[in-house]
């Protein structure tokens, strides 16, 4: 549907904005109450002091144009020299060191074995506000205060109260903004809502936006989005619509600037992904797919725009006309679908990570892909990721790397390479004893990052809105959500099972090769080595449909996977393979050697648990058939598969068959980029003429000509297919 005239002026007003954003004095203010303010304080008054007098000054900021009231811009970072180191950890910046956890660390970073712990990607109940107002949270922390528990918890509840008062007084502010323009009736809206309970849909949704804004003040991390939007927001739009207050086409005109404002926040932070999710299950197991869930899509496909990510949860009684949605926003919605299946994912949380089933249905996911529940986790869900055919290259070599002969602190395993064993399955669990010891020392990391996050990183907005923070008087990372689980990365997982199915048969089996002759065709990156290169390549990989090689594949995939599971928090919480690629493979690929399956140095790792793109010579059917014969009750952090489809081939009917067989064979979550290959190289020699053009990379979307080249010619070499 067309825009309207005040929806383009407000997309003018955004893009205006785009090129020039004004620096928002959010973190100097901070810095100067925290400083010269309260110094003296303690730390944990000392920060949502400080916080809240630099939420009480920002800008505000009301277009003629506005229906939603609120404008921020959290991305606009404040130089270093102007920081206090002191209270760098409240800064957006601020990492967790590795250090601490394991003194080599450091070098095993530099090597992109594991990465730097990463905070955000979380969703919160932001439906509490909604219903009972600021009003009513700050009536439960006085009545909490009566009476509090110990001295921490009296500690949590002063803390939300202090940043629920600065949250008022800033959206007073724009009320009285209002009242000066000369808009009495938004100005009302304003002193209602988020103070007291939403009446009505245009309430509700000012009110989420104006504690949106206030969240990523506190936590201005990528990855932190709205979660399930259309499954809370349809009941108030259901009770306009029956009483005649509100159309759908006046829904839509709601949600078109909702997602242009969120974009608007982040557009300069093109990398950083906000997602919102549409459809999905209600707790009593019913669909939870609305209009609204239409509305959203059809409004994401006609904005060209990145932010939000609008991904889809597919219920498990989903009628053809959403599923053909799906299929219709894959392929025409500029690369920027994601779709979930809700057995598959709630199977997962359920049966590997023990949570209740009432809450599995309210699963979320705040940014790339990381599964969460939706107001019950604390923020370190997408933390780095683990390079595993690194690991299993130093465990051939005996810890040292192919491509500069540069030997690597092996963190206390000994490596003594494949060359020393007689049988595969000793070399087999000398990998895997290595890889564990480096997942290992990454958890331990996170760990140590919650536990600084605890004390120096006090959060007690967006803690307010997380269960059961509130009922146990703790901040998130205080023991005080439901789920304190960590996630990370395991990247490349297909590869290694095919450089392992590789080195089982021409080395142990076969004997098409010596394992001292494999090194050397490793060390040569296979020059000279031509013959031994085919005859690896020609042994079955995953992604063929090969029983046997996907069993193999299984069975390693799972051995790995329950390194990460079998791993508990402080307070009881698991350790989820979240298994997406991201921007992880160039990063990857830069430090990998030629590889057992016969694949030259720096070949980028695969996405996620989809086949290696050269895997897949067989077909989408016999790639999907491999894909979901791996172990996705393991994956409770979320597992994608990327399908890249030739879209001279792939119809509205083909995708829609394709997703309904993906889903009953047992995947969890499809994406795909549906773009032609020639217009992708077009736009890599004239990138002024495609600034348009959008492409999914794995976990988010973003603007291919914005991208590094190494992974817009990873995007570009991937399998395009066409049946």
């Amino acid at each position: 549907m067309p825009h309207s005239a005040r929806i383009e002026r407000i997309f003018a007003y955004a893009k205006q904005n785009w090129q020039d954003i004004p620096p928002t004095p959010l973190n100097r203010n901070f810095q100067y109450a925290a400083v010269e303010l309260y110094a003296d304080a303690p730390t944990w008054l000392r920060a949502p002091l400080a916080l809240a007098y630099a939420i009480r000054h920002m800008p505000v900021t009301v277009t003629e144009d506005d229906e939603i009231i609120g404008r921020v811009y959290h991305l606009n970072r404040m130089p270093a020299e102007h920081r206090d180191p002191e209270m760098y950890d409240f800064m957006i910046h601020a990492v967790t060191p590795g250090e601490t956890v394991y003194p080599g660390y450091e070098a095993l970073r530099r090597l992109h074995l594991v990465t730097d712990i990463a905070r955000g990607h979380i969703t919160w109940d932001w439906r509490k506000m909604l219903r009972i107002g600021t009003e009513g949270m700050k009536a439960e922390c006085r009545a909490a205060l009566l009476n509090p528990r110990d001295e921490e918890a009296e500690h949590f509840y002063r803390g939300v109260l202090i940043m629920l008062e600065a949250l008022e007084d800033w959206n007073d502010l724009h009320a009285d903004r209002l009242e000066e323009m000369g808009k009495p009736e938004l100005a009302a809206r304003c002193r209602h809502v988020p103070r007291y309970p939403a009446r009505n849909f245009r309430e509700a949704v000012q009110a989420f936006f104006m504690q949106y804004i206030v969240v990523f003040c506190e936590s201005p991390f990528g990855g932190n989005g709205p979660g399930q939007f259309d499954k809370y927001m349809w009941p108030y739009l259901k009770a306009d619509l029956e009483a005649g207050i509100c159309t759908l086409a006046e829904a839509r005109e709601i949600i078109d600037e909702l997602f242009i404002r969120m974009d608007e926040r982040v557009s300069r932070g093109d990398l950083w992904n906000e997602m919102i999710l549409a459809g999905g299950t209600h707790p009593d197991g019913t669909s939870a797919v609305s209009p609204l869930s239409t509305i959203m899509v059809e409004s994401i496909m006609e904005l060209n725009i990145t932010h939000p990510s609008v991904y889809l949860r597919v219920p498990a009684d989903a009628d053809d006309d959403y599923i053909r949605l799906c299929a219709r926003y894959l392929l025409h919605g500029n690369n920027r679908a994601q779709i979930y299946y809700d057995p598959q994912v709630i199977r997962a949380l359920t049966e590997t990570n023990h949570v209740r089933p009432e809450d599995a249905t309210e699963y979320g996911v705040g940014g790339c892909l990381e599964i969460g529940i939706q107001g019950m986790n604390s923020d370190f869900l997408q933390s780095g990721f683990v390079n595993m055919p690194l690991m299993l290259e130093l465990a051939i070599t005996g810890g040292r790397r192919l491509c500069t002969g540069e030997e690597v602190d092996t963190a206390g395993v000994p490596l003594p390479g494949l060359a020393a064993f007689d049988r595969f399955e000793d070399f087999y669990e000398n990998y895997l004893a290595y890889t564990d010891r480096l997942i290992g020392i990454s958890f331990a990391a996170i760990e140590a990052g919650s536990i600084r996050d605890q004390t120096c990183r006090p959060t007690y907005l967006i803690s307010s809105m997380i269960n059961d923070c509130m009922a146990r008087g703790r901040l998130m990372h205080a023991g005080g959500c439901r789920y304190h689980d960590h996630s990370m990365t395991p990247v490349g997982m297909p590869n290694v099972a095919d450089a392992l199915y590789a080195i089982k048969r021409a080395v142990f089996e076969e004997k098409l090769c010596t394992a001292e002759e494999l090194l050397a065709a490793l060390q040569a990156d296979f020059a000279g080595h031509e013959r031994l290169q085919r005859r690896l390549r020609a042994i079955p990989k995953y992604g063929q449909d090969n029983e046997e090689a996907d069993r193999f594949a299984s069975a390693v995939i799972t051995r790995l996977t329950e390194m990460f599971v079998t791993r508990r928090t402080r307070f009881g919480g698991i350790f989820r393979p979240m298994i997406l690629t991201y921007t992880y493979a160039p990063q990857a690929a830069e430090h990998l050697g030629a590889t057992a399956d016969g694949n030259h140095a720096h070949t980028m790792p695969a996405q996620a648990i989809t086949p290696q793109s050269r895997s897949m010579s067989a077909g989408i059917t016999a790639a999907m058939n491999s894909c979901t014969k791996m172990p996705f009750a393991l994956f409770s952090g979320g597992a994608s598969a990327m399908w890249d489809l030739d879209p001279a081939w792939a119809t509205e009917e083909i995708v829609a068959h394709l997703l309904k067989t993906f889903f009953a064979q047992g995947g969890q979550v499809f994406q795909g980029n549906a773009t032609d290959v020639g217009e992708l190289l077009e736009a890599q020699k004239h990138p002024e003429d495609y600034r348009h053009l959008i492409v999914r990379v794995g976990g988010f979307s973003a603007r291919f000509v914005g991208l590094d080249p190494a992974l817009q010619t990873d995007i570009i070499n991937r399998r395009r297919h066409r049946g």
